[in-house]
């Protein structure tokens, strides 16, 4: 990854934490340390994917591809804070489902003029993030008329959307979608003509899980400082901490993605950024949000559903902005600039929210 150097952020933000310098610089090298680690995460996922084969590869990216937002929200969900949690959900599928897929759209369009991309693949991910995107507004409603029920109604959700996510991947691991619901699949039987399908390994199987291994301990410990910032750091800048969470948090734990979908557009595989950016939103809402649910509950913290209204606006409206621009199959910058410009008005009205 050309974007190695910035390892060196590693030390120095473990440093920083160490001793107890400004929360604002020791969150800015913590953020700047999570890029290459979940660079190298990515390139060793992908890696040992291709040792396994495409159905078993996809579940590996399902399992993994988001492992440095699971870090993150697991460590900022044991110290007491949810409420960042569920706006580092809502920036995560934001920033991945607009912004990362609008610069790539952009990137690939300047590139190759209007690029193409599965509308099967398309319209999956489409129906499967209105149905998450049901699963957020319901139980917000349901804490307006009966919010003694907030646990059960979050409980029972969480257990569908769970239930779905897995019968998707299901689904496509018994042949009956070209893609994994999740994130950075890539299908070589289904776009045998591909370049990144033809392209070798990077590295062998047993060092790709060893870095893998190596990669997420270090990256838990820079997680930990990270999010021990965020907090003292939000603050000091006046930042809100639904705005912490929805812009600066899930931005640090989504890099990767950034990164990958940027780069396969490039190449002109949009079919695997659209997976990357799209995909990766679906993983969050069906999967990692439910599950912090009930893991939440078991580490004493009271984690649910029940997203503020702004959150739940925006999620719905990016579903359908993204729905209505990827439902022909095909792209071009200007459309990118679109959803670019939807994501940058998002954030001003997040940042405009009060605490």
């Amino acid at each position: 990854m050309k974007l190695n150097y910035l390892l060196v952020f590693v030390p120095i933000a473990l440093l920083l934490d160490w001793f107890d310098a400004n929360p604002v610089i020791v969150f800015a090298a913590a953020g700047l340390a999570t890029i290459p680690l979940a660079g190298i995460m990515g390139e060793a996922t992908e890696s040992l994917a291709s040792y396994l084969g495409a159905s078993l590869g996809g579940l590996l990216n399902a399992s993994l591809g988001n492992a440095p937002e699971i870090i993150i929200s697991l460590l900022a969900l044991h110290k007491g804070l949810p409420e960042v949690v569920k706006a580092s959900f809502t920036g995560s599928i934001l920033g991945n489902m607009v912004l990362g897929l609008g610069i790539a759209m952009i990137v690939g369009g300047c590139r190759h003029g209007t690029q193409k991309f599965d509308k099967v693949q398309a319209g999956m991910n489409a129906g499967l993030l209105l149905l998450a995107a049901i699963g957020l507004i319901m139980p917000a409603m349901a804490a307006h008329v009966t919010p003694a029920h907030d646990v059960e109604v979050s409980g029972g959700t969480a257990i569908v959307l769970l239930v779905v996510y897995g019968l998707s991947v299901a689904f496509s691991l018994l042949g009956g979608g070209q893609t994994v619901a999740a994130e950075g699949t890539s299908e070589a039987a289904a776009h045998p003509g591909e370049e990144v399908a033809a392209e070798p390994p990077k590295w062998s199987r047993n060092k790709s899980l060893g870095i893998l291994i190596l990669v997420t301990i270090v990256l838990a410990f820079v997680s930990e400082v990270l999010t021990g910032a965020v907090e003292p750091a939000s603050a000091s800048l006046g930042f809100t901490t639904v705005f912490a969470g929805v812009i600066v948090l899930a931005l640090a734990g989504n890099t990767a993605e950034l990164y990958n979908a940027i780069r396969f557009a490039s190449k002109n595989q949009m079919d695997l950024a659209f997976s990357i950016t799209v995909g990766a939103s679906t993983q969050v809402a069906l999967f990692v949000a439910p599950l912090l649910v009930f893991v939440g509950h078991l580490v004493g913290q009271g984690m649910d559903l029940v997203f503020t209204p702004f959150e739940v606006v925006a999620i719905v409206l990016s579903v359908l902005v993204a729905s209505k621009l990827t439902s022909d199959g095909e792209c071009n910058w200007m459309e990118g600039v679109l959803l670019v410009g939807v994501y940058l008005i998002f954030g001003v009205v997040f940042f405009a929210l009060p605490g």
